[in-house]
């Protein structure tokens, strides 16, 4: 069977069966079990690149163009970070994932199919590679043993060693000597060798105030050990950085990444953590990555920064550093989510993308490719240590058709969280929550919705069948990925119009939008009511339309009404009277 042909309908062979509703659950019936099922999230549960690659049909059908991979590097062996930012072999798969040409072999069924890579990367650290020898900073574990704490004082900490395959450290924190521990490749230490210079860490513990600066440059991200990427110039003794210095770690780091765009054909890179590297680190590489890539014929090789934290930091940083995107931004994701549940009012989102004088553009159009948009994501910054997916509070479940049509039809770059489809509902509170919003799709013993071995890929789903209308139509409709976006107000009675608001503390409401490209308007809709219909008279361009003529519905999540017609009248300029389905979207043209 050929790569395309895989693609054609759904693989329904397998010893795996499809997820129920009857099937919640079955992994938490008795504490014993429950507790078994928590704890092998905290591990590897399986999946490969194998595994991905059979599933690109999947992706494909539902109208997917590009995919994020999270990273497939070689982890440290001894500490399970099946996540995949703890790296400790930068040239190499983890086995849990497959081979390099695995990862080769995946990258190129998706290009068979319109489906674009791109890969996440860690620049800023590596894995928990080597353990310090602290002096300082005691602290009690609360069992009454006693520890020196390595956490950032703005000076370097002593090492014990480089860790050995099972996690001691028992190497020397120095270049490794091959002959004298033949042992240490593949599971000790840090490779390729030009990484085990010392001089390639900063050794200045762990980050207690990550919005301190220097310390959330120079510290460590939690275990992970910082890497030194050069010297900043600052200047007058300030915290402006006046000139960047690079070291040979940054220009190792560049060579690894261009030997896998090379390898991989790759596509993009989602680059972990710009945060907390120098302006000027992601300024080099993104300069050394983009000229690397055009020399292979990628013109438009994509680099996405996640930067935590306001959008203020976010653009001004994809502007001095030469990235082409941003994602990670709170407020984004806070009223993306809380706008569909009724608990934003609508304007918050929608002038998210209205401040272009503030990022230095000529219209508002430019964020357009520039900011990545969603609402689930794998760890959640902005819920601090109370995670949960779109699906887990607030009527989500009943919420999230309307959410999916917000995300794919407003202005960014629409990227849907792997499960959301499905309508995944992990949530989590305290230490190691990060889990329970990172189930797995295909079965084992940690799935989504407290199961084991059931596996998700239902194509039958209400979220992915509509979501799958929302693309194509975004697909055909070049409004909805280049237009101009307009918040737009309704009337209840057809006289009074104002812009959508909440009422006390919540929004139970239809809310119009739309997108303007040329001479084409889209309106477009959500209804964050999940139990009721709404209806709303809305504004539309007053110079695009005429008086009796016809708005088409392009799309609704109520099937039956696609299709039909509503009229255009002269009302606050000019208006339409839509109604949009409960908890549902619809788009008229």
């Amino acid at each position: 069977m050929s790569a395309k042909a895989m693609f054609v309908c759904p693989v329904v062979s397998g010893a795996t069966p499809m997820f129920t509703p009857a099937d919640s659950r079955n992994a938490v019936s008795n504490p014993t079990d429950a507790q078994a099922w928590r704890d092998a999230g905290n591990v590897f549960v399986g999946g490969n690149l194998r595994g991905l690659t059979s599933k690109l049909g999947y992706l494909h059908r539902l109208g997917v163009t590009a995919i994020w991979l999270s990273p497939v590097f070689k982890q440290v062996n001894a500490d399970n970070s099946y996540h995949g930012y703890g790296i400790q072999n930068f040239f190499d798969v983890d086995p849990h994932f497959g081979t390099r040409d695995d990862l080769r072999d995946m990258v190129k069924t998706a290009h068979e199919n319109g489906i674009r890579v791109v890969l996440d990367i860690i620049l800023n650290h590596t894995g928990q590679v080597f353990v310090y020898d602290p002096d300082r900073y005691p602290t009690n574990d609360g069992q009454g043993n006693i520890f020196n704490d390595p956490r950032w004082d703005g000076n370097p900490y002593r090492v014990k060693g480089f860790r050995d395959a099972v996690g001691s450290p028992t190497l020397p924190f120095a270049t490794v000597d091959a002959g004298a521990n033949p042992s240490a490749f593949p599971d000790a230490a840090v490779w390729p060798a030009e990484f085990q210079d010392p001089s390639n860490f900063t050794q200045h513990g762990h980050i207690n105030n990550f919005d301190f600066f220097p310390e959330f440059l120079d510290g460590d991200f939690f275990s992970l050990k910082d890497l030194h990427h050069g010297t900043r110039v600052l200047a007058n003794g300030e915290d402006q950085i006046d000139e960047y210095v690079v070291s040979s770690t940054l220009v190792n780091l560049c060579q690894v990444y261009k030997f896998w765009i090379a390898f991989a054909d790759l596509d993009g890179f989602r680059i972990d953590t710009v945060k907390h590297m120098d302006p000027g680190a992601t300024r080099f590489f993104a300069g050394v990555i983009h000229e690397f890539a055009e020399s292979l014929g990628k013109e438009n090789f994509y680099l996405i920064a996640e930067i935590t934290g306001g959008r203020d930091r976010a653009y001004n940083t994809r502007e001095i550093t030469g990235v082409d995107a941003v994602l990670g931004i709170d407020d984004v994701q806070d009223k993306l989510e809380y706008l569909t549940k009724g608990f934003r009012n609508p304007a918050d989102y929608f002038d998210l993308f209205r401040n272009s004088l503030q990022v230095r553009a000529d219209s508002h159009v430019w964020f357009r490719d520039k900011v990545v948009t969603m609402t689930d994501d794998h760890d959640q910054i902005r819920k601090g240590n109370n995670k949960g997916r779109f699906c887990a509070a607030d009527r989500g479940s009943d919420l999230v058709i309307a959410m999916l049509g917000l995300n794919a039809a407003t202005m960014g770059i629409p990227c849907i969280y792997y499960g959301t489809e499905q309508a995944f509902d992990g949530a989590g509170s305290g230490d190691g929550c990060d889990r329970f919003i990172r189930e797995s799709m295909f079965g084992g013993k940690f799935g989504a919705f407290r199961t084991r071995n059931r596996h998700f890929f239902n194509e039958s789903h209400p979220a992915f069948v509509e979501l799958r209308k929302m693309l194509a139509l975004r697909e055909t409709e070049p409004a909805l990925r280049r237009g101009r976006q307009f918040l737009r107000p309704i009337s209840g009675d057809g006289v009074n119009f104002g812009l959508p608001a909440m009422v006390g503390s919540e929004l139970r409401s239809v809310v119009p939008w739309s997108r303007i490209f040329v001479d084409d308007e889209l309106v477009c809709a959500i209804n964050t009511d999940p139990d009721n219909d709404r209806s709303a008279w809305v504004t539309i361009d007053d110079s695009l339309h005429k008086a009796g003529e016809k708005l088409t519905c392009l799309y609704s999540s109520s099937a039956a009404q696609a299709g039909t017609q509503v009229a255009v009248e002269a009302r606050n300029g000019k208006a339409v009277n839509i109604t949009v389905p409960k908890g549902g979207f619809a788009v008229f043209k």
